[in-house]
């Protein structure tokens, strides 16, 4: 089988999937000893959401990362790779780097990072660092080389632009009755992206995010 494949396989029941990966070059700095192949692993959708509130880590204090550390590290052991995780810091895995080595994220206009599938809801809940080379998933397209680029103008505060990220005037904004749309339904830049438009991110999971963003 397939080395891609058996991983994938292997993420399926959890709502998975590898998102973008790369080769790593041996001996090369900032990666576990014997690292040939980094893999992206972030959120499968339809069902990613509900399958995690049904998980036993569900109501206690950090959910999504302590399910997290225990699914991709368990994972991890058994396909005989390590796991890597954006929390947990500082300090922190270059997550943000990492994603742009793959072919498969960009920086988009307003810097958030942006997915060839997943738009700008694109987010990673961990990394698998395996021994082996591997056939990665191909490269893609640029998406917002041809797009109008309604993630400039979305944000109704003028907070996230092409100009940076003014995170007082996004809260000052969530403050405010004009801000509920925001925190119910997620970020206005992200949801816009057309490259994400066939991502069926739950409104419920955004907003889970957005209130430990602004509580």
């Amino acid at each position: 089988m397939d080395e891609g494949v058996q991983v994938q396989g292997a993420l399926d029941p959890h709502f998975l999937e590898v998102l973008g990966g790369f080769a790593v070059e041996e001996g090369e700095a900032g990666f576990p000893a014997g690292t040939r192949t980094l893999l992206m692993i972030g959120p499968k959708e339809p069902g990613f959401w509900p399958h995690l509130q049904g998980q036993p880590e569900w109501g206690g204090p950090d959910p999504v990362d302590r399910w997290s550390r225990r699914v991709i590290g368990r994972l991890a052991c058994d396909l005989g790779a390590k796991a890597l995780f954006p929390f947990g810091g500082p300090p922190y895995h270059p997550f943000y780097t990492w994603a742009l080595r793959t072919g498969r994220v960009w920086d988009s206009p307003v810097k958030l990072l942006v997915h060839a599938t997943q738009g700008l809801m694109v987010s990673f809940r961990g990394a698998l660092a395996l021994p082996q080379a591997m056939i990665l998933p191909a490269a893609a397209v640029q998406p917002c080389s041809a797009c109008a680029k309604p993630c400039l103008t979305a944000c109704p505060a003028g907070a996230l632009t092409g100009a940076g990220y003014d995170v007082p005037g996004c809260h000052g904004h969530l403050d405010q009755p004009a801000g509920s749309d925001c925190l119910t339904g997620g970020c206005l830049v992200r949801r816009p992206c057309p490259a994400g438009a066939g991502y069926a991110r739950m409104a419920s999971q955004s907003a889970y995010h957005m209130r430990h963003f602004h509580p």
